[in-house]
């Protein structure tokens, strides 16, 4: 399912360049550029040109060529910044924190010290993890 309202997905206007961006690499189907509001220097964005939601309306071959392209893009990244490692991220719908409507991986270089914080786990019960799982594998069935 493709987004409805790609007229102002502010990644669309990237690409079609109608908005500047800092960009980094291109191909036929993948950009990828500095995020506007980096969480650390050298926050890149990796965007497929054809509009998608997010992850799960996104063709696998499409997904395919963008994994190969953040793998790039992340050892070229965290050698030009001076990185020790990177976050690669995701996120899935408003509640995930996807704030553009337009599938994007971040690769967020790491620094000693760089003050950033993963989020900490819940825990579950044995019970609510047997249930949980049950429930994925019924699904996958289905």
């Amino acid at each position: 399912m493709e987004f409805d309202n790609v007229m102002d997905c502010i990644f669309c206007k990237i690409i079609e360049g109608e908005l500047p961006c800092h960009k980094i690499y291109e191909d036929k189907r993948i950009i990828a550029f500095l995020d506007i509001n980096p969480i650390n220097k050298g926050h890149l964005l990796v965007v497929p040109k054809e509009h998608h939601l997010n992850i799960l309306d996104t063709p696998i071959d499409l997904l395919k060529d963008m994994i190969a392209v953040v793998q790039k893009m992340a050892f070229l990244v965290i050698e030009a910044v001076g990185a020790k490692g990177f976050n690669l991220s995701v996120s899935n719908g408003k509640e995930a924190g996807q704030m553009v409507d337009h599938l994007h991986f971040h690769i967020i270089p790491r620094f000693t010290r760089d003050n950033l914080h993963l989020w900490s786990g819940k825990a579950l019960s044995d019970d609510e993890m047997k249930h949980v799982a049950e429930n994925i594998k019924k699904m996958m069935t289905q």
